[in-house]
């Protein structure tokens, strides 16, 4: 094989590699004028909502803030500030597939925006098993799944990641206290510099997670019961 030949094939594994993960804005019915920085997940049978388009997501990427920074700014460019998962039409049972899915876009207004209360979400890492203790209670995260937790007010819930100085909160029911979003990881994740600044990202065993973050992947990480 000749140098050209060399060089044309490693263009064309770079290609691939890059390519590998598609983010495509495949629908626009209308677009809406608005400023809001936030995009939630809603149900649209319960929410109804001035629908907008759809964003395909074709190949497996495990960089999940890539993929949501870009899911968001192609959601931005049409004014949509909520989402949902859209089953394959005439597949109602069909299960989610993370190397290609349909996300419906919407405008609805923030205060008819559902809210959830006293509910936290501990999500895994896209890559790995995560070993945490609830309330004492010790068990195993699968990769890519979440486990979600409802309590009342004045209920209190604790969560460790069962590491060697490994971290450790406590959450204590109020009315009315917004639903939270934490990610495990036992390993540091770098600092995000998406237009949105939604994801607060630190170095720590368990990172607290913005709302919009938090929906998207509580849609495409499985839950654990």
């Amino acid at each position: 094989m000749n140098i050209k030949k060399i060089i044309s094939f490693g263009f064309f594994l770079f290609g691939v590699m890059t390519f590998a993960q598609n983010v495509i804005l495949s629908n626009v019915a209308k677009t809406h004028e608005n400023t809001d920085k936030f995009l939630y997940k809603i149900n649209p049978e319960i929410t109804k909502g001035d629908y907008l388009g759809e964003i395909l997501v074709n190949g497996f990427s495990n960089d999940d803030v890539a993929v949501f920074d870009a899911i968001y700014k192609k959601a931005k460019q049409i004014g949509a500030n909520t989402f949902s998962w859209r089953k394959p039409d005439g597949l109602e049972d069909e299960a989610f597939n993370s190397n290609h899915y349909m996300l419906s876009l919407y405008y609805v207004a923030a205060n008819d925006i559902p809210k959830e209360f006293n509910t936290i979400y501990l999500v895994a890492s896209s890559n790995k098993d995560q070993k945490i203790s609830i309330n004492k209670d010790k068990l195993e995260l699968k990769e890519r799944h979440f486990i979600k937790k409802s309590f009342n007010a004045g209920e209190e819930i604790t969560v460790s990641t069962r590491q060697f100085l490994g971290s450790g909160i406590k959450v204590t029911g109020k009315e009315e206290h917004p639903a939270q979003y934490f990610q495990i990881s036992n390993f540091k994740v770098k600092e995000n510099k998406s237009i949105y600044g939604g994801i607060n990202i630190k170095t720590s065993d368990i990172i607290g997670l913005e709302r919009s973050y938090g929906d998207f992947l509580t849609t495409i990480y499985t839950e654990q019961k």
